[in-house]
Parts: structure tokens; C-alpha cells; sequence
């Protein structure tokens, strides 16, 4: 987005205004000037301090309306287990072949799973898959004999979210495609998964901040209150 475009969006809402969750994805479409499908992007402060491992949040979520994006999966696996994940749509099968290209750079996809059988081998490839937040846990739902299952579940889907070091969770929710009606659902899913997640030592106000963009657009404010 030029920085002409960028200045003409700002100037038509009030940045440090809050706005319910439906009047901020209507905006959110309408301030998106790109020409491509823009990724609808959703950032929550949460009050939680992820440096306390019984703080740390993190999961998985089936967004209702899909991502609108192709997810290109990973599958760590032998035998039966690796004919199920190509048979369910893996983009990629492989066992110890697959972790030298990892270890060699090979990072082309968005989700890694792996059968718990695989973990021995997917463990060196924590200083590659690590920092990429694509390390297969089995938290997340991506560490699991079914993998069949789990290819077909990102695949249609579900997404992984985790804290950073701030506390801030980012997530994509959908396109600005979608309708106004499957933005929200996807929000709401997502809201009521992190509230299923607040861990019991949290205090005080959990969801701290909120703010939902396009690719290109500016933020838009959500209040928080809406969902504490």
C-alpha cells in the first residue's frame, strides 16, 4: 500500500477510537485497496506473562469459515502413517529424508505435523522449526498418530496461535473476501478459544488490547471490553 493510499485510510476514522467487532471488519474490508485478496490479520494483547510457563498460551482453533488461504502442510511420518497424510492432502511426506532437507533449509510450508514415533528425528530440527513457530507439539494437535486427520483438520481450517514474548497473540481470520458474517464468526472463534485457554494465574484483565488490519490497511481498534 503507498504511503498516499495508507494517509487517505487514516484520515477517514479516528485511529485511537474503539470500535465493536462488527464496525471494525465492515471498516477493515472497506479501508483494503490492494488489488489482490487482502488476509484479514487479528492481534490480541492478553494479560498473561509467557516468561511463567503455566502463562504460556497457546493451541488450536478451527476457524468456521476457513482461512480462504492454501495451508501447506508437513507431515513427519513412516509406513502407514505417511500413505494416510499423502492420501488426506499433505503437501509433503517424508521421514528422515525430510528432516536433512529441513536441516538444509527447506522450510516451504505452514504446518508441520509429525506421529509421536517421529519425534526422535523432529527433535533436531528445533533451531529451524523453532524460531518459524513450526515445531511440531503436541499442544497444538500436530504431534498425533492420526495424521491423516490432523492434515485434513489445518487443511479445512484450523489454525495454531501462541503467545510471543509481549503476551500479543497474531492470527489471519480470513480474506477481505469474505463476507462480513464469516469475518465475525471467525473472530468469535477465536475469541472464545483464548478464553477457554486463560490459564487459572492470569490476574487482572486478560484481553488487554485488540486490533484488526488488512495486508496492506491500517489497524482498527476493537474494544476489548467486548470480550472480558
Amino acid at each position: 500500500m503507498s504511503g498516499k493510499k495508507y494517509a487517505e485510510a487514516t484520515r477517514r476514522y479516528d485511529r485511537q477510537m474503539m470500535h465493536e467487532p462488527a464496525a471494525a471488519i465492515d471498516m477493515v474490508r472497506t479501508f483494503a485497496p490492494a488489488k489482490f485478496d487482502e488476509t484479514v490479520d487479528l492481534s490480541v494483547r492478553l494479560g498473561v506473562d509467557p516468561r511463567k510457563a503455566d502463562q504460556m498460551v497457546r493451541g488450536t482453533v478451527a476457524l468456521p469459515s476457513g482461512t480462504g488461504g492454501d495451508v501447506r502442510v508437513a507431515v513427519f511420518a513412516q509406513g502407514d502413517a505417511a500413505a494416510a497424510a499423502s492420501e488426506a492432502g499433505a503437501d509433503v511426506v517424508g521421514g528422515a529424508d525430510l528432516a536433512e532437507r529441513v536441516e538444509a533449509g527447506f522450510t516451504d510450508f505452514d504446518v508441520a505435523i509429525a506421529t509421536p514415533d517421529m519425534m526422535g528425528v523432529v527433535g533436531r530440527l528445533g533451531k529451524v522449526l523453532g524460531p518459524r513457530g513450526l515445531m511440531p507439539n503436541p499442544k497444538s494437535g500436530t504431534v498425533t498418530p492420526d495424521v491423516g486427520k490432523a492434515v485434513g483438520e489445518f487443511k479445512g481450517g484450523k489454525i495454531e496461535y501462541r503467545t510471543d514474548r509481549y503476551g500479543n497473540v497474531h492470527l489471519a481470520i480470513g480474506k477481505v473476501s469474505f463476507t462480513a458474517e464469516d469475518l465475525n464468526a471467525n473472530l468469535e472463534a477465536v475469541m472464545d478459544e483464548l478464553a477457554r485457554a486463560k490459564p487459572a494465574s492470569a490476574k487482572g484483565r486478560y484481553v488487554r488490547k485488540m486490533v484488526v488490519s488488512s495486508t496492506m490497511g491500517p489497524g482498527i481498534r476493537i474494544d476489548p471490553t467486548t470480550f472480558n
